[in-house]
């Protein structure tokens, strides 16, 4: 289980992260090898707090997919068959306010990022008001999310 600021990677079993409201959920999985990674980040930019992104890049969006795609090599995943998914980015606390909207900000910010290293989501769950829970079951290369009493699967 991972909190905000969390980085896990790992062999079969499941990572989960709870409570995705304004963060996201990045997850890297390799299905054909059974590991992959997943983080939890909650600040768009890492350049707002350099000091604090030095202390834990795993809470800014920017770093993220880096951060991500070289914990799920650790484990032993190909990066070629990594499968990305997303989920998170909703607005809990119904801000209009774009300067107040962490949410959308990290949503703009994994999108940008995500182009920059011409890499394509293969699915995602994001926005909405509602928070979310992720299971990254490794064994079975199924990601499950929880939110308002309803489970799917990316």
């Amino acid at each position: 289980m991972i909190g905000i600021g969390g980085l896990a990677g790992r062999r079969g079993g499941t990572i989960v992260t709870h409570a995705l409201g304004s963060c996201l959920g990045l997850c890297a999985i390799d299905r054909t090898a059974h590991v992959g990674a997943m983080i939890h980040s909650q600040l768009p930019v890492s350049a707002i707090n350099p000091q604090r992104a030095a202390e834990n890049p795993a809470l800014f969006t920017d770093l993220a997919l880096g951060l991500v795609l070289a914990e799920a090599e650790r484990e032993g995943a190909d990066r070629r068959r990594l499968r990305l998914c997303l989920a998170g980015g909703a607005n809990v606390n119904a801000v209009c306010n774009d300067l107040f909207n962490i949410a959308k900000q990290n949503l703009t910010v994994m999108r940008k990022v995500l182009w920059q290293a011409s890499m394509l989501l293969d699915a995602e769950d994001t926005g909405g008001t509602a928070p979310r829970t992720v299971f990254m079951n490794l064994d079975t290369g199924v990601i499950t999310i929880e939110s308002a009493g309803k489970r799917t699967q990316l």
